[in-house]
């Protein structure tokens, strides 16, 4: 069911209002030290470092790829290293400041994290998410690392790019050296939130892959789905206690996606009916609030409304091997893949017709026919796409040729197709005949399969021009 803005603020006020509550120290929800609040569970027990283990700045994606056999001995070997530098003391961890960083043995996707943490004058730490760098931990007082942020406080998403946003925290939040302190992280996709002591210092800004420094452009990868998270030791004595985590469902990561950034969204299905659509409305149904393609039949269905350079958000939900496609500028009439700007394919890409040759109807799919691509044309990152059966949200922002596509919080494509070299294409250039077309409908390009679409909302991008006051049209 779509559920409306004033239900998604609540959803948010009642998030901040409990999250303020496990937060507060000496509150009922703490009164006994390492006991996790309702919903969440412990990632440190209080007593010993099991299901910890030890690794250093690495991708984890390589480690995450190994045999269960050579994991487990990766894991293994680490142990003697870490018990030379942590320690559990009065039910507190403990690090030296030096040796590997405490590691979790399990990999979590999107969550909430609680931890609390105490630091010795110059201490330097910080939290990676998914066994990416990081949510800084400074000692803000320290002039040495002024150069490198630290008097602008702890919290923020160190490691992103000059001027992006999360790099710097929006606010200084952090105790006296000496005290402890609370932090709270959402992270949905690539997306994260961090509030510090009670405070918003980054506001569900996009965290960027540190590990693509290290590679050309053409293998820049998103965040991995999903990964541990880590204690880093950069000098100084850290103490950690109260650390615990609660893993967010595919419903409630929706549900925070879709209210962040939604000013000047308008829906564009009532939920009802197909009022304010045409086209091949007789190969599509409204069904528990979706738009459903028919089995067996397809064909386009576009909105009455045109559009230039906008956003659209969707949820859609997709049945096993279904495929659909979103035509993007189609004209009204013609073909919805060649004479459209663009289709994003719609497919579970992940289905074993798609990836098993020894599967009776394979079909060996093209990179550029994965989800979210542009189809036959540039390619989207894979594996980001939920079990199936389940909904997906998903923000498609097009400017121009440009084309940025965000699943689950995750961007698997940013591109601009004027630039790409048409001899990578599936095609000769000439198909794809609506390739330069600046405006028309949005809509769905059917393909027999009874792919779900819900709870629809486009956002005009308006361009400012000179002479005209500034109007925010961020994303």
């Amino acid at each position: 069911m779509k559920k409306n803005a004033s239900t998604r603020r609540e959803f948010l006020k009642t998030t901040a209002c409990v999250s303020v509550a496990a937060l507060a120290a000496g509150g009922r929800v703490f009164a006994e030290q390492n006991t996790p609040p309702d919903g969440f569970v412990a990632l440190f027990n209080g007593k010993n470092l099991d299901g910890w283990w030890g690794a250093k700045t690495e991708d984890p994606r390589d480690y995450m790829a190994l045999p269960p056999e050579e994991l487990a001995e990766k894991k293994a070997a680490s142990l003697e290293g870490i018990r030379q530098h942590w320690r559990v003391e009065d039910g507190e961890l403990v690090n030296d400041g030096t040796g590997l960083y405490l590691t979790t043995d399990k990999f979590y996707g999107d969550f909430e994290l609680l931890a609390s943490y105490k630091m010795a004058p110059s201490a330097d730490s910080g939290i990676y998410l998914r066994g990416t760098p990081q949510v800084s931990i400074w000692d803000a007082t320290d002039e040495k690392k002024f150069k490198h942020g630290a008097d602008k406080g702890s919290g923020g998403l160190w490691n992103n790019p000059p001027d992006a946003p999360g790099k710097d925290p929006l606010v200084f939040a952090d105790n006296p050296i000496g005290e402890w302190e609370s932090m709270r992280v959402v992270m949905t996709g690539e997306r994260v939130s961090v509030w510090l002591n009670g405070k918003l210092v980054v506001d569900h800004a996009r965290m960027h892959n540190y590990y693509n420094k290290r590679k050309p452009e053409a293998e820049h990868l998103p965040l991995p789905k999903e990964g541990p998270f880590q204690l880093q030791t950069h000098g100084g004595e850290m103490r950690w206690r109260n650390l615990f985590i609660r893993e967010i469902g595919p419903d409630e990561a929706n549900e925070i996606l879709a209210s962040k950034n939604d000013k000047g969204f308008d829906s564009v299905f009532n939920g009802k009916d197909l009022t304010g659509w045409t086209g091949a409305t007789e190969n599509y149904m409204v069904e528990e609030g979706a738009i459903t393609c028919k089995p067996d039949m397809g064909g386009t269905l576009f909105t009455d409304e045109q559009y230039g350079d906008f956003v659209v958000r969707l949820e859609f939900k997709l049945p096993p091997g279904g495929n659909n496609g979103l035509a993007i500028r189609y004209p009204g009439e013609g073909h919805g893949t060649w004479d459209s700007f663009c289709e994003l394919q719609v497919l579970d890409d992940g289905h074993p017709k798609y990836n098993d040759p020894d599967y009776e109807k394979f079909y060996d799919l093209n990179a550029r026919q994965a989800h979210a691509s542009v189809y036959a044309r540039v390619p989207a990152h894979r594996g980001y796409l939920r079990p199936t059966g389940e909904w997906n949200f998903q923000e498609s922002t097009l400017v121009g040729h440009t084309v940025k596509v965000e699943l689950n919080g995750v961007v698997i494509l940013e591109a601009d197709v004027s630039k790409v070299d048409p001899e990578t294409f599936m095609y000769p250039v000439d198909k794809f005949k609506g390739r330069d077309v600046m405006k028309g409908h949005f809509g769905f390009n059917g393909h027999n399969d009874p792919v779900r679409f819900r709870a629809i909302r486009i956002k005009t991008i308006k361009h400012q021009q000179p002479g005209d006051e500034k109007d925010d049209q961020g994303q």
